[in-house]
């Protein structure tokens, strides 16, 4: 059942992952995304961790907190995609070319 699966292989493979994950949460960090809402009213800016580092709000939409609050809400929903969508891809990456089942 199991025939060709080689432990050490594995073993090795699950090193090799653990260091590209530290390698890429570090990359995350540089890297930025920015979503615009309302037609760039509100701009959210968020590293590839999530984190968000900017936030930009144009001075009509203080007065009129119920459009701030759906156009933030929108932008941070934007965000959150971005950055899901670039781990995804980079754990995509991250697994091509293992095999753990032998050459």
């Amino acid at each position: 059942m199991f025939e060709g699966f080689d432990m050490n292989k594995m073993s090795e493979m699950m090193g090799q992952m653990q260091e590209k994950a530290k390698e890429m949460e570090t990359q995350a960090k540089n890297v930025t995304f920015t979503a615009k809402a309302g037609g760039g009213l509100i701009e959210l800016t968020a590293n590839g961790t999530g984190e968000v580092i900017d936030v930009t709000i144009d001075d009509t939409l203080l007065d009129d907190k119920s459009s701030l609050q759906i156009l933030l809400i929108s932008a941070m929903n934007d965000i959150n995609k971005m950055v899901e969508d670039n781990k995804k891809s980079q754990a995509m990456g991250m697994m091509g070319g293992m095999n753990p089942f032998g050459s």
